[in-house]
């Protein structure tokens, strides 16, 4: 493992008690906003949206929705338009304009059960093709969403008839690098990822880690498959190099533990996909960097290429909350500027710094 010259430093520059549990919280692209989605002691959800000004964290404006919201995505809008498209805990898919947020742009009933994690791609100029979200429930399926298709997805994949019906906890967009090109990994309750190739629409690959998948992220969604992390229940991450696939042994693959507890969120920097933050259930931070190794493949024992993985240093990590960190979100303009919220209750906005000298 390399050693970095100056470690950064993970300051929590605003925190904002909150009257509700947050699930979420995302950046609105290109502005100094974020949206926090969650519940009310009551049972309805809330969307708020903050605005830093002038050295201020202060809101802007607040809605409720009937049902709790649990995620949300800006993946799939125009930069024009920056519309969130959320899930509910009853399956509903929602589309806001959130300058004039009284009622969803677009709405469907997308699945019988929780809408857990949701992404979009096609917006904002990453990834090609047209914009898309992809959904995953605990109905045990993943849908793929063309929003100029009314009420009916794209694409389903659902369990085979006589596979046991799996709790979907994470779905992730990459290899959207042309129009062509296009997929999902998903992550279920029992330790299974699976990679959908939406271009064939076939499971590509799938892998077992033996413990609750809770997050999976490529480090880039407009590439050719390059990196991709997945996070589970016992505090384990693996990260697999995804550009050669074995046609036994799959993807190669490093794994580091970070303590005990959950790792509920895993987000790549956008400014260097090769740095990433783990969020965890004991209310820390991990910031960690991949090192690629001195060749990505290498021939077996039968002159068939296999990847190499690479290797993993920790930059640093703190403490914020007793509770755990369920959501975390880079702001895209500014590097080392991200939001995060626990189930203390808080928004904290951080400041990751010397970024750039790692």
């Amino acid at each position: 493992m390399s050693t970095p010259l100056e470690k950064p430093q993970i300051i929590a520059h605003f925190q904002k008690s909150l009257n509700y549990t947050v699930f979420d919280s995302k950046w609105i692209p290109c502005s100094a906003k974020f949206v926090c989605m969650g519940t009310l002691a009551k049972g309805s959800g809330v969307l708020q949206i903050y605005e830093l000004e002038h050295g201020k964290l202060k809101q802007v404006k607040e809605m409720e929705n009937p049902k709790p919201i649990k995620c949300g995505t800006f993946g799939a809008t125009s930069l024009q338009q920056r519309h969130l498209a959320t899930g509910d805990f009853d399956g509903n898919l929602h589309v806001w304009n959130l300058e004039a947020a009284k009622d969803p742009v677009y709405s469907v009933k997308g699945h019988k059960e929780i809408i857990n994690s949701i992404d979009g791609v096609g917006g904002l100029g990453i990834g090609e093709g047209a914009p898309e979200i992809v959904t995953g429930s605990r109905d045990g399926t993943v849908k793929v969403w063309d929003l100029r298709q009314k009420d009916t997805p794209v694409a389903n994949m659902e369990p085979m008839e006589g596979e046991t019906k799996r709790d979907c906890w994470t779905v992730a967009f990459g290899h959207a690098f042309n129009d062509q090109n296009r997929c999902v990994c998903a992550g279920y309750d029992n330790g299974d990822i699976k990679l959908f190739d939406l271009r064939n629409m076939s499971l590509q690959w799938e892998k077992n880690i033996k413990n609750g998948v809770c997050s999976v992220e490529f480090d880039r969604k407009d590439i050719n498959m390059n990196k991709l992390v997945a996070t589970s229940l016992e505090g384990k991450f693996h990260v697999f190099d995804m550009r050669t696939q074995h046609p036994t042994k799959g993807f190669a693959s490093v794994s580091e533990k970070t303590d005990q507890s959950t790792i509920w969120q895993v987000r790549h920097l956008p400014q260097n996909r090769d740095i990433f933050m783990t969020a965890g259930g004991a209310g820390k931070l991990h910031l960690w960097k991949y090192e690629y190794p001195g060749q990505r493949r290498e021939k077996d024992g039968n002159k068939v290429d296999q990847g190499v993985p690479g290797t993993l240093s920790l930059l640093q990590n703190v403490t914020l909350s007793t509770q755990p960190i369920v959501s975390l979100d880079w702001n895209t303009d500014k590097q080392g500027l991200c939001v995060c919220a626990s189930f203390d209750q808080s928004v904290r906005v951080l400041l990751v710094t010397k970024l750039n000298r790692v």
